[in-house]
């Protein structure tokens, strides 16, 4: 389970102004903002996708164009995407500090493709932790403290606040939308659909 809000893009107008550097054409450029929305004319979209499907090197327009959310994922995927270490920054939520502020339950944890035994076994063990957590809380000790951070599970559901670009959304794509984990493949299809102009460059580039 994986959740996304607060999605923003900037570095279009810079984007466009730089890919066209190179010959010189800012003439030929046809993009621009209408309504406060940029849309890539057809002219700067035929470069892109060219420059795109000439590798890394070219596409470097890609890498000035930023996208900022929020994303809402379990401890288990976060371990996947903090791989990503080349220009992508995260501010989470922090577990150790939050811990014990709230009722432990299991809508704080992602598990939507449980079976209905482990379900059941999930709930019991998550039981145990808030058990643990209303010791903390009555008693003061940090060993039951300790209790709730140690037992907790790789589904805790963490929220950070990312920051990444449209290589990244190419990138991810191209080797994570067919991934085990759901997670990726949800991400992938939300970005491809709610980023702008994020269909137009990266799908059907053939």
């Amino acid at each position: 389970m994986i959740k996304v809000t607060e999605l923003e893009t900037s570095g279009w107008k810079a984007a466009v102004r730089g890919l066209r550097n190179p010959k010189e054409s800012w003439s030929k450029s046809d993009s621009g903002f209408v309504n406060g929305v940029y849309v890539i004319g057809q002219n700067d979209l035929k470069l892109m996708r060219t420059l795109i499907k000439s590798g890394s090197c070219e596409r470097k327009f890609l890498r000035m164009i930023d996208v900022v959310c929020d994303i809402e994922a379990p401890l288990y995927w976060w371990k996947e995407f903090d791989t990503y270490k080349v220009g992508t920054v995260a501010n989470s939520c922090s577990t150790m500090h939050t811990i014990t502020e709230h009722p432990i339950t299991m809508d704080l944890f992602s598990h939507d493709r449980l079976t209905e035994d482990a379900e059941g076994l999930m709930e019991q063990y998550i039981a145990i932790i808030e058990f643990y957590r209303q010791l903390y809380l009555e008693k003061g000790d940090v060993k039951f403290w300790n209790n709730v951070i140690q037992m907790l599970p790789s589904s805790w559901m963490q929220k950070r606040t990312v920051k990444f670009n449209y290589e990244h959304v190419f990138q991810w794509w191209i080797w994570r939308r067919n991934h085990k984990l759901s997670e990726w493949v949800e991400l992938v299809e939300f970005l491809i659909k709610n980023l702008p102009n994020a269909a137009e460059l990266i799908l059907n580039l053939n």
